[in-house]
């Protein structure tokens, strides 16, 4: 007897990093673009603010009858220009920092709302370094100012937790969710 194919989650993102870590991960997935605005507050709490542009981005894309499960995710900190990014970037040098990403799983019946945190210490910079990486505009649309799956990969000495979670989607929180929610349906659990 063979086993039906697992329902494709509905991504409300069009990042290209979450979408390359369901493919890896071999989540089936469908994208739909969140109608979800983010508005990063300044002084709020960042985990707070993860959490509930998860929710935002989840919820605008649900929509009965489709119950598939939907997955919105957030990340926090991305600069507006290149003088940004640099001075991000020069705040990072030989510092450890934590990216924190939130993320909602939602179906009609229920609401999974998490958070993870990655801590990811940065190697000592030097003007060089610095000037070198911003020209190579990698950071463009990136939280932190850096891609870590990139040339970023460059810029860190040591990473405390979920790799991919630094990438763009955290994969651990993840596949723990699909796991409990969905034993067996999605190649976890």
């Amino acid at each position: 007897m063979s086993v039906p194919p697992a329902p494709p989650l509905l991504l409300a993102s069009t990042s290209p990093q979450r979408s390359a870590i369901l493919h890896q991960l071999r989540i089936p997935f469908d994208v739909q673009a969140p109608s979800y605005e983010e508005r990063d507050d300044a002084g709020r709490d960042p985990v707070e603010l993860v959490r509930e542009h998860a929710r935002g981005k989840a919820h605008s894309v649900a929509r009965e009858p489709d119950d598939r499960p939907v997955l919105g995710g957030t990340v926090f900190g991305k600069p507006a220009d290149a003088g940004e990014a640099e001075a991000m970037l020069e705040r990072l040098s030989g510092a450890t920092h934590e990216v924190v990403s939130g993320l909602c799983l939602v179906t009609p019946a229920w609401e999974e709302l998490e958070h993870d945190v990655t801590r990811v210490t940065f190697r000592a910079l030097t003007p060089r370094d610095l000037a070198q990486y911003v020209s190579t505009g990698e950071w463009e649309g990136r939280a932190g100012a850096y891609a870590i799956q990139g040339v970023g990969a460059a810029l860190v000495e040591q990473i405390e937790g979920d790799y991919l979670n630094v990438v763009g989607l955290p994969a651990v929180l993840l596949v723990r969710l699909l796991a409990t929610r969905f034993p067996g349906v999605y190649n976890v659990g």
